[in-house]
């Protein structure tokens, strides 16, 4: 008796059905992908005006149609300041390696007194500040104190000055949108970070759909 011959694979229903499946999947991902909403306006920021690294003014009229992720330091820090601007290197490295435009980083001194303009550009290579990307900011004490604490809503500046070299300060970052709304504030561990970064794109996408 002659043995059964098998049927060829590309006659076998399962196959086709495989493929089938396939081919489904990755035509309705795009429709099934979820998209969070952009974080919702928080409070609004007053008009400012700092002065940048080159001794430049630099405030919200330069910011104004920009995303940008806003964080504070000095350069004397003894404490939290080297691990927050490595993570603020980080992230602006990432938004280069893909090529996410747009979006720009402010990091401003708790200490404007030490922070000069000078000091700040001396700083800005140990940091690996891209200045395409990333503004270091002080200005006069009065000024940067109403910022923080009116602006930005932020701890700091409450009083208690330099305890053992530092200046108490937070250190998470805040998102501000292109009309100078603040759209949120994000702890500056792995998971804040990667969470600020895709907000921010949110942020950026929203402001483009309404130019």
């Amino acid at each position: 008796m002659e043995a059964e011959r098998p049927v060829p694979l590309w006659q076998n229903p399962f196959v086709w059905a495989f493929v089938v499946g396939c081919v489904m999947v990755t035509l309705i991902r795009p429709f099934l992908r979820f998209e969070p909403k952009p974080p919702p306006v928080l409070s609004e920021l007053p008009a400012f005006s700092l002065v940048d690294q080159d001794g430049k003014p630099f405030g919200s009229v330069e910011l104004h149609g920009q995303v940008w992720i806003a964080s504070f330091f000095f350069t004397q820090c003894p404490s939290v300041c080297p691990l927050l601007m490595s993570r603020m290197a980080a992230l602006q490295n990432r938004l280069k390696d893909e090529h996410v435009d747009g979006i720009r980083l402010v990091s401003i001194s708790v200490d404007p007194v030490r922070d000069t303009p000078e000091a700040l550009r001396a700083a800005a290579p140990k940091y690996g500040v891209d200045p395409a990307r990333w503004t270091l900011l002080t200005g006069p004490l009065e000024r940067v104190h109403d910022l923080c604490v009116d602006g930005f809503k932020v701890p700091g500046f409450d009083g208690t000055g330099m305890i053992n070299g530092d200046i108490p300060h937070t250190t998470k970052v805040v998102l501000v949108d292109p009309s100078g709304h603040i759209r949120g504030y994000y702890d500056t561990d792995e998971q804040g970070l990667d969470e600020v970064f895709f907000r921010a794109q949110h942020v950026l996408k929203e402001a483009r759909s309404n130019a």
